[in-house]
């Protein structure tokens, strides 16, 4: 996806120990076996980042769990997939937060909605959260107003705890979600990511954690601050919020992979700059698992999706004719196993349990 689609897009279109012993690094005796990232939980079959998504991702299988993280007027960092949390809780229908209600511009872009630095942590944990896509996603919008917001804290006690229930190690992937505009309205998440880190036993490049960014800046000040293993998220088109002058494109040359290399650990690419895509079909893969790799930089790409509406037309199943046609699944196995040939390591996914069946 685009910037604007890991934000936005899909919405628009539709109107037990984590200890170093553990690590799910998947490469045992020699074999190196490809990560599953639960992105969000199992959010193509639960509302996302809540608890009913990643038990399920855990239980499909993943090895990370992903929260996006984003900061209340309190300074906590809370679990949801933008600052603007209109679409993904109850908050429009909360007549307590109706004028909290603004127009603000993120990244550049101009959002009306309801924001996380506009309430305490105390005023989340009020709201309840539902399906962001619920026109793609009926079944999981059955499951509205079942779970709360979640703090980073917690989803970090929950990979604990389900690392012990299933004799395996859930480890974190947390996002920090536009960390350029949070710094220029005086909560800074860069801070606030290391202690949480320290906090939660991760401060380590052993730890079961990676740390993801679609920002340079602040991937540079987290090396000189933690070890902990970092990944720099990139686009097919657009650049970082905090570089206006630098295209992803620049930063995915063989040249820009050696420079990411200097303060991440990995690079997150949108799948289709790995595996492309037409209207049609999928197209051979590129080089950049090669590059990446060349520049010692371990490769997961974003994101795996099931439903017809995100696939090319020859991969699309079911009654072209039904009218929900566009949210029945299709062949995404060819398209998991068309990245794994490619020789990434991990991809993230909504549908987690698919994602382990096709890798094997």
């Amino acid at each position: 996806m685009t910037l604007l689609t890991r934000r936005a897009m899909t919405t628009a279109a539709l109107a037990g120990t984590m200890g170093a012993s553990m690590i799910p690094t998947m490469v045992r005796a020699g074999v190196r076996k490809p990560v599953v990232i639960a992105h969000r939980g199992a959010s193509g079959e639960r509302p996302e980042h809540t608890l009913l998504a990643y038990g399920l991702a855990v239980d499909q299988g993943c090895d990370f769990i992903e929260p996006d993280l984003v900061v209340t007027k309190d300074g906590h960092l809370v679990v949801r997939h933008e600052n603007e949390i209109g679409g993904t809780t109850d908050v429009a229908q909360r007549p307590e937060f109706a004028a909290r209600k603004a127009t603000k511009t993120i990244d550049g872009e101009s959002l009306t909605g309801w924001f996380t630095e506009d309430f305490t942590l105390a005023e989340i944990k009020s709201l309840r959260a539902r399906e962001r896509l619920p026109q793609l996603r009926p079944a999981s919008a059955a499951f509205d107003g079942q779970a709360q917001v979640l703090t980073f804290d917690e989803v970090v006690a929950f990979a604990r705890a389900e690392s012990k229930r299933v004799g395996r190690t859930i480890g974190v992937y947390p996002e920090m979600k536009h960390p350029a505009y949070f710094a220029s309205i005086g909560l800074p998440i860069e801070g606030r990511m290391v202690e949480a880190l320290k906090r939660n036993d991760l401060n380590s490049k052993t730890a079961p954690v990676f740390v993801q960014c679609f920002e340079v800046g602040p991937l540079k000040t987290l090396r000189l601050k933690t070890p902990a293993r970092l990944v720099l998220l990139v686009a097919g088109e657009g650049g970082p919020a905090d570089l206006p002058s630098v295209k992803y494109a620049d930063l995915v040359t063989p040249e820009g992979l050696k420079g990411v290399a200097a303060y991440a650990d990995g690079l997150g690419p949108e799948k289709t700059m790995i595996v492309p895509q037409d209207k049609q079909t999928l197209l051979p893969a590129t080089s950049l698992v090669k590059d990446a790799h060349a520049a010692g930089l371990v490769v997961h790409p974003w994101t795996v999706r099931a439903e017809n509406y995100f696939l090319p037309a020859t991969l699309r199943r079911g009654n072209a004719g039904a009218a929900d046609y566009l949210a029945q699944r299709g062949d995404v196995t060819a398209v998991l196993k068309a990245l794994y040939a490619a020789g990434v390591d991990g991809v993230f996914s909504d549908f987690p349990g698919l994602a382990v069946a096709a890798r094997g």
